[in-house]
């Protein structure tokens, strides 16, 4: 964390200086592409040219690159853009394309590009614009991000706050928007500000729910910025979420509570954490998925990180994200004894109010449950499913039901192996806990 040794070198860079990371695994390697991002970019300039990392397990990472040598003509010549955004990736055929974004804070005077390569590695050559947006347009050029439909059809969903997020199709041949394809609306939020954003739409397909998710960030990238997710039988939409709110609807208040909150600002168990995490590609890796974002050290939020921590499933089929990031981890057996003890109990509220907190509990044999702010009673259903039961409520929101699922997981925290989990509450409110210690007597 805040290496000021190597700020201007790259080579030391790891997961340091990662912003609005994309994800794609060729082979057995993964790479990462980002926006062009600098802690301390005002003492040395920034290099434009899209940053590309890579990995052969998801924690290591080392910088290799830029795709591009620096920001395309046309880009430049539109946006007056000095740093490209938001690059992401995937092939069509032989070809690999790459869509990038060139804009300047506050402006929707953007544009979309395309990179073709017939390598990952590149070289890259660029294609041209693919959309462009105007001050006076609904939309804003930003925040590509290509995938196929369940039928494999190329799309491209893109937006912010501006009018909000859009789809639209692309033709197979040239990787640009098909002749005669109209954008739609995805999501919408009320208030055109920066604190009232939307951005950086991502859309997955699951064929078990056989549903499409669409991953959204709300707000203030550097301040409250969190990830959001709404779910669909149609790729175009509407996108509702759990409690059946339509993610286009920009009439319902309060705002906030649109779409299921997977991750906000965070703290365990004193110790400093997470601010802003957001702007999230996902990675569909045989049969386990990723959730791949950066996120802002709270003791300096100038400095940036790639996080990358596993999703899990409900049995209702929503995604919930683990509270710790990925170190290699593989589900095991579990059982009740396993789980009784102290944890730290960490929920997410879908409004902002600073970086969450955790709070002890404990989990008693006998199926007992205790915090300070509450009782109640918890029992595990096998593979890896726990049921906690405040009785008395926990905090102000009265008696609840939260279900979550256990896992084996690296406490980053305290360096050392432990057991977390992720969750949800009859409410969609997403809860996370995290094992710590045993407890004398019990």
């Amino acid at each position: 964390m805040y290496d000021t040794s190597n700020v201007n070198t790259e080579s030391g860079w790891h997961t340091m200086n990662t912003h609005d990371p994309s994800i794609y695994k060729e082979g057995d390697t993964y790479y990462v592409f980002s926006t062009d991002f600098k802690v301390g970019a005002n003492k040395d300039p920034l290099r434009p040219g899209i940053m590309v990392r890579r990995s052969k397990d998801l924690i290591a990472w080392d910088f290799v690159g830029y795709a591009l040598d620096g920001i395309p003509k046309e880009a430049a010549a539109w946006s007056r853009a000095t740093n490209l955004w938001a690059p992401d990736v995937f092939k069509m055929g032989e070809t690999y394309y790459l869509y990038y974004a060139a804009s300047t804070f506050g402006s929707n005077q953007s544009m979309i590009g395309l990179a073709t390569s017939a390598s990952i590695t590149g070289p890259w050559t660029d294609q041209g614009a693919v959309v462009k947006t105007a001050k006076g347009d609904e939309a804003n050029a930003i925040d590509p991000n290509p995938m196929f439909d369940a039928e494999g059809k190329p799309w491209l969903a893109y937006g912010s706050f501006f009018g909000g997020l859009y789809i639209v199709r692309l033709d197979e041949r040239t990787g640009k928007v098909k002749e005669g394809e109209q954008p739609v609306l995805l999501a919408r939020r009320d208030s055109r500000t920066v604190a009232g954003a939307v951005e950086a739409p991502y859309i997955i397909y699951q064929p078990q729910q056989k549903m499409y998710y669409l991953f959204v960030s709300y707000d203030s990238l550097s301040s409250d910025y969190s990830v959001r997710v709404g779910r669909s039988t149609s790729i175009t939409g509407p996108y509702v979420d759990f409690n059946g709110h339509k993610l286009t609807d920009s009439s319902y208040q309060p705002q906030a509570f649109i779409g299921n909150k997977l991750i906000g600002s965070y703290g365990f168990s004193g110790k400093e954490g997470w601010i802003a995490p957001g702007h999230n590609s996902v990675l569909k890796d045989g049969d386990r998925t990723f959730l791949v974002h950066h996120a802002r050290g709270e003791k300096d939020k100038n400095w940036s990180y790639l996080h990358i921590r596993e999703l899990l499933w409900t049995r209702d089929g929503w995604p919930v994200a683990s509270p710790e990031r990925y170190a290699g981890e593989k589900a095991q057996p579990l059982n009740a004894k396993m789980l009784t003890g102290q944890w730290e109990r960490l929920p997410i509220p879908m409004a902002w109010t600073g970086t969450e907190r955790s709070e002890p509990i404990r989990l008693l044999r006998g199926g007992k449950l205790e915090s300070a702010h509450g009782t109640g009673k918890w029992t595990f259903q096998e593979p890896n499913e726990l049921t906690l039961q405040w009785e008395a409520g926990i905090g102000k929101e009265g008696p609840s039901t939260e279900r979550v699922l256990v896992t084996p997981a690296w406490d980053w925290e305290n360096d050392r192996p432990t057991l977390v989990f992720t969750g949800m509450n009859e409410k969609g409110i997403h809860i996370w806990g995290k094992y710590m210690d045993s407890i004398k007597g019990d």
